[in-house]
């Protein structure tokens, strides 16, 4: 979450007269993020989420990003709903920019995860695969391994400026991921982006995810990759074999792993890796002027993928096969 698109107070009342939720109380910018501009809403009805979706979602892609919320909490998936005017339109436009408001959800992002936390994690995440596969709609994944090479030139003459001789170690990367990347593992609907700051707690207790906008349909394993990346390295960039066996088992005791799924693994966390090193090398090297987010340091992400490159095999993340 991030603010790029200023809200006045008062066109936020113009938006929510087309709404059953009472007058607006209050409304305050998040900063955490860097894709949509995102406020916090309190109206009389209650607290929401307004965000503005700006110019790198693409305007195609709502109605999956807002039916898959819709889907999941209709299974009584803790995420947030999309919230649906007297018209029964979920998808609005403020400001000219596509907007929708959504349910609130209690609970904070943990300063430090713990294995109880990455364990929840684990659960809720198989839970999504699971509960996802009778969702309609399908939306391909632009930043899979495809995609790659396009995202890498936009970095390319400056990656020098962050370590030399990174231009070259991601293009070897990329080669090797492009030869490499499995394409029949089991496939649906993954989050794409569960980092801390994207799941819940009420103390140890998960109580939902949010920010669904880089949802789409790969690899299932891939999402585990992601995950395990995002929520089993400490500040210190050291991987933490604990969190991490506390992640995958518990994914695996509601959705079991197929052996291919876990030879794969080491692979699929490298390429993760690589993936966010890319976006974030991106954004910090062409930041936006006004933006009221920071720019995330792309090194965590060159760290992790290096450690990822000397894994010999899941069991050195404590995937124990009895």
């Amino acid at each position: 979450m991030a603010v790029y698109t200023d809200v006045a107070a008062e066109d936020l009342d113009v938006f929510l007269a087309e709404y059953d939720l009472g007058a607006l109380v209050s409304m305050k910018g998040i900063a955490e993020g860097v894709e949509n501009s995102n406020y916090f809403v309190m109206t009389e009805s209650g607290p929401f989420i307004l965000t503005l979706y700006e110019k790198r979602v693409s305007a195609c892609d709502l109605p999956f990003f807002l039916g898959l919320m819709d889907h999941l909490a209709q299974q009584d998936f803790p995420c947030p709903t999309p919230i649906k005017d007297r018209q029964g339109h979920s998808l609005k436009e403020l400001n000219g920019r596509p907007a929708a408001l959504i349910s609130f959800l209690n609970g904070v992002s943990p300063r430090r995860a713990t294995a109880e936390h990455c364990a929840g994690v684990g659960r809720a995440m198989a839970d999504m695969h699971i509960k996802s596969a009778g969702f309609e709609l399908t939306r391909a994944n632009n930043l899979s391994v495809d995609g790659w090479r396009r995202l890498a030139e936009g970095c390319h003459e400056r990656a020098g400026e962050i370590e030399l001789g990174l231009c070259d170690e991601i293009t070897g990367e990329i080669t090797l991921m492009e030869r490499s990347w499995p394409r029949d593992l089991p496939a649906g609907v993954i989050h794409a982006d569960l980092f801390c700051d994207n799941v819940f707690f009420e103390g140890s207790t998960l109580s939902g995810l949010i920010d669904f906008y880089f949802a789409c349909n790969d690899l299932l394993a891939y999402d585990v990759a992601i995950g395990l990346n995002a929520w089993c390295f400490e500040n210190t960039r050291e991987f933490n074999v604990t969190k991490a066996r506390a992640f995958l088992h518990a994914y695996r005791q509601v959705r079991p792993f197929e052996q291919a799924e876990v030879d794969a693994l080491p692979l699929l966390a490298r390429g993760a890796a690589l993936r966010f090193l890319m976006t974030r090398l991106f954004d910090w090297l062409h930041p936006v002027d006004g933006a009221l987010v920071t720019p995330k340091d792309p090194r965590e992400y060159l760290a992790k993928m290096r450690f990822h490159r000397g894994v010999a095999s899941a069991a050195d993340y404590g995937l124990l096969t009895s």
